[in-house]
């Protein structure tokens, strides 16, 4: 087992492996309109009613804080006094849709389109809000024609991203959207939602390795941009790099802990990982009715039931069926290790070039406690795949058990690099340096640990990294009093 996380692979119905894009979408929609909002409707002035303009400013002043019902209160006064004031339906619907009241958010942009018609914002916000609610014959409608008033609308574009990923949109359709979001971040200042889109479009597509640079520059750009943690998340798990898959999705989590749609990802990424306990746990505590959650249970419960002895015997029949072959390596790999490596060898001879079932044959390898022969294995997986971070967190596992340090640390310093948030890597790395000599960077792993640690899970590792710190210091003088 690795010291990071457990490794293991379940196969689920195809439901599962589309995260909310939706979802998703909406929110950088919705955050996108209302920064764009803020910049292009404060300028508005209605000179014939400068008491509303004013209750209207308040409302944005209040609305920016994210005092959203204040905000609200001084939007229907403005309405009150100035009825036809399209700005402040705009901004009144993006808090109603904050509030989670979209019919009334519905009513409020409808009403702003009504008053400009050609105004664009409120209709990205009505073309996203309409794919919430399935009507997406008219919502292709509305964002079409933002688009065609603003040829770089960029809501309306990542909008009708969402719309063409919800459609299951053809390969064709794709291609000529691919090909107008590739001209936008061609511009100057791309967003990292229009990034994040033309990822998503480019991960439908298959190409994985122009979907990652696409996600990779809009998460330069915004760290926690939700639409594009999603996607990426949702290629980690295609390609079996469950590690990064969940730590991913807990960022999604951290980013929207209300959000039922990264729980479930998050559940997912377990399940698929083998940690079904973790995964089950997760949808347990979600309070909501999600057809998607049972279903999610569902499959779950349904592949604990089937057992090894069932497998075996279908294998009987097919020696060479490598499908059979990675599931029963998953079972085993807990409470047989030495049994499920014959299953993960066999799966790995029989699709040579499948990265997931050598990536299962180095786990099953380390958690045999085989870590020269799981060296071995993830050097030469890394030479083929060099971003997996399922093969370099294993591979870390297995130098660190060898107490080979200085190659360690280099692994644990590449996983703290991609991964920041990656607390138990910090512990580790702070270990080998402190194995190695090396006590300033001990000292400063050993600190970014405990500032990022969470008390309850990382209780055991606190409590040695709090006994050890002040033999540290001690010899932290002795360095010092040297130089």
């Amino acid at each position: 087992m690795s010291l990071l996380f457990q490794k293991y692979k379940i196969i689920f119905p195809a439901q599962f492996k589309v995260f909310h894009y939706r979802r998703a979408a909406l929110l950088i929609v919705s955050a996108l309109l209302i920064t764009l909002s803020f910049s292009v409707v404060s300028i508005a002035q209605d000179e014939e009613q400068p008491e509303a303009v004013l209750i209207f400013n308040k409302g944005q002043d209040a609305h920016e804080k994210g005092d959203l019902q204040t905000a609200l209160k001084f939007y229907d006064e403005a309405i009150k006094l100035a009825p036809e004031f399209p700005e402040v339906e705009f901004q009144r619907g993006n808090v109603l849709l904050t509030l989670g009241k979209s019919d009334e958010a519905e009513r409020a942009f409808r009403r702003a389109i009504e008053l400009r018609e050609d105004w664009t914002l409120p209709m990205a916000s009505l073309g996203s809000l309409l794919i919430q609610k399935n009507n997406f014959a008219e919502a292709e409608t509305v964002l079409n024609k933002a688009i065609e008033l603003d040829v770089q609308n960029f809501p309306a574009f990542v909008a009708l991203t969402e719309l063409r990923l919800k459609q299951k949109a053809s390969p064709i359709v794709l291609k000529e959207l691919l090909t107008k979001l590739q001209n936008l971040t061609a511009k100057a200042n791309p967003t990292a939602s229009i990034w994040a889109a033309r990822g998503a479009i480019e991960s439908a597509l298959n190409d994985k390795i122009a979907a990652k640079k696409s996600l990779t520059n809009a998460l330069a750009i915004e760290p926690k941009n939700s639409f594009a943690l999603t996607t990426r998340t949702e290629i980690s798990l295609a390609e079996g790099d469950f590690d990064r898959a969940i730590n991913e999705a807990k960022m999604l989590l951290q980013i929207s802990p209300k959000s039922t749609g990264a729980k479930i990802l998050l559940a997912r990424a377990y399940a698929e990982s083998g940690n079904r306990t973790e995964a089950l746990k997760i949808l347990d505590a979600i309070n909501a009715t999600d057809s998607n959650v049972s279903a999610l249970r569902n499959s779950i419960t349904a592949t604990n039931s089937a057992g090894v002895a069932d497998l075996e015997k279908q294998l009987e029949k097919d020696q060479k069926n490598a499908a059979i072959l990675g599931r029963l390596c998953i079972l085993l790999r807990t409470e047989n290790p030495s049994r499920a490596l014959d299953y993960c060898r066999r799966a790995s001879e029989v699709e040579p070039n499948n990265v997931n079932h050598a990536v299962g044959f180095g786990a099953a390898l380390v958690q045999a406690k085989q870590f020269e022969n799981a060296t071995i294995i993830f050097r030469k997986i890394l030479q083929i795949a060099p971003d997996n971070f399922t093969a370099h967190a294993n591979l870390a596992t297995a130098l660190f058990q060898l107490k080979r340090y200085a190659e360690a640390k280099t692994e644990y310093q590449w996983l703290t690099e991609k991964q920041p948030n990656l607390v138990i890597a910090y512990y580790f790395l702070a270990i080998a340096h402190d194995n190695l000599g090396e006590y300033f960077d001990s000292m400063a792993n050993y600190q970014q640990f405990l500032k990022i640690a969470d008390a309850t899970e990382n209780k055991l590792e606190i409590e040695k990294v709090n006994l050890r710190l002040p033999i540290l210091q001690k010899q932290l003088k002795k360095v010092k009093s040297k130089k």
